[in-house]
């Protein structure tokens, strides 16, 4: 028998274009005439040129002397938002008596009123419609504290509704005004409602920084979508102030800034009476947990910026709406890692922290410290310096 010829096909993919595969008998492997195939080429890379970096422009200041300030940035055709009257109460008047309906968001600013803090004339309200969210109150006409007057043709019935709010929680401010809402019953002449119209009075404020050594402390307002500085320092209850707080660094190494404390007054010093501290404790913003705002911190984008916002407010026995904000502003090491001291929290459903390092806010409920926090690098310097921003003007929204 003659032996039987094993036959291997090698199929060879390569590189080289229009190359086929090739089939190899192992007997002419072993004939001295065979020659192997050559192996593929191989491609090499092509070499990048690389060029030195180097500074383009040089400093427009020098050391010690402080840089030159920059010009505002106001967004254009600013303008202030236009407060809208809230249709919020309602009156019918009867052959004897009155009926007078307010919505629990009396002011239209989406904030629901208390409605112990409503009267008509000292009566309280006699019920609420659970699904509309209105009070009703109801009043023989010469009950209430009303006001009789007459004239040859008619007599007018005057009542008042009355609206008083209380504290929120157990801070010491109030986010709405008083307001009083005249209703009037003519007799021998169709019923109408009179509403007395509120002016705001705009006053416009300035922003003071402060620095310390080489470092330039900012803290300021920003415009809704957060991209200029807002021109005005006027807002209406119900709002949201947007603040920025940043420090320039210039010659220093990459710094993070936080914000340690922040306290509301009348005048622009943080120790007088009345004073709503809403941020402290090295980082924690209150003012959600103890009113049930809207104010947080927004997540850093930036380690020499931190933003955040503020539901506007008011003190209750402030009849002008003004007041100033002083905050307490410290730069660390950027590579530092955030802890208890160098953290921005706020409370939503929980603590939670600007940077997503939620750890951190462990302590806002208790006692974060006040020591300095470690820092990392070549220095354990830590720069810290108050900035103050007033006065800030907030009213009412009209009836």
């Amino acid at each position: 028998m003659l032996p039987i010829k094993a036959l291997v096909c090698f199929l060879c993919a390569t590189a080289v274009a229009g190359q086929k595969p090739f089939f190899l008998n192992l007997d002419d492997a072993e004939s001295p005439h065979f020659q192997k195939p050559d192996p593929p080429a191989v491609q090499e890379p092509a070499v990048v040129p690389q060029e030195q970096q180097s500074f383009q422009e040089p400093f427009s200041w020098k050391y010690p002397e402080p840089p030159a300030e920059e010009a505002p940035r106001f967004p254009p055709d600013f303008q202030l938002k236009t407060p809208e009257p809230a249709a919020s109460v309602t009156a019918v008047c009867g052959e004897n008596s009155v009926r007078v309906e307010a919505n629990r968001d009396l002011l239209g600013i989406g904030q629901l009123v208390q409605p112990s803090d409503v009267t008509l004339g000292g009566c309280p309200a006699i019920g609420e419609v659970p699904e509309t969210q209105v009070l009703v109150f109801e009043s023989e006409l010469h009950q209430c504290n009303s006001q009789l007057q007459m004239t040859e043709d008619t007599f007018t019935y005057t009542f008042v509704l009355h609206y008083s709010p209380s504290k929120l929680g157990n801070s010491p401010i109030v986010r709405t005004s008083d307001v009083s809402v005249t209703i009037q019953c003519h007799y021998q002449r169709k019923h109408s409602v009179s509403v007395g119209k509120l002016t705001p009075d705009w006053i416009s404020f300035s922003e003071i920084k402060s620095s310390e050594e080489n470092l330039y402390f900012s803290l300021r307002l920003l415009t809704d979508d957060l991209q200029f500085a807002r021109p005005s320092g006027q807002f209406i209850l119900g709002d949201m102030m947007k603040f920025e707080a940043s420090v320039k660094q210039f010659h220093h190494t990459p710094l993070r800034v936080t914000v340690d404390s922040c306290v509301a007054t009348l005048v622009p010093n943080p120790d007088t009476v009345p004073r709503y501290t809403f941020l402290g404790n090295s980082g924690c913003l209150y003012d959600s947990q103890l009113t049930g705002s809207s104010s947080q911190f927004l997540p850093r984008a930036q380690d020499d910026r931190l933003m955040f916002q503020l539901e506007a407010f008011r003190f209750q026995q402030d009849s002008v709406g003004q007041m100033y904000i002083t905050c307490s502003l410290r730069a660390t090491t950027a590579g530092a890692p955030v802890d208890s001291t160098t953290k921005a929290c706020s409370f939503i459903n929980g603590w939670r922290e600007a940077s997503g390092v939620h750890d951190a806010c462990s302590c806002c409920d208790a006692d974060c410290g006040a020591g300095l926090s470690q820092v990392t690098g070549n220095t354990d310097t830590l720069w810290k310096q108050n900035a103050y921003i007033g006065p800030i003007t907030v009213k009412e929204k009209p009836l």
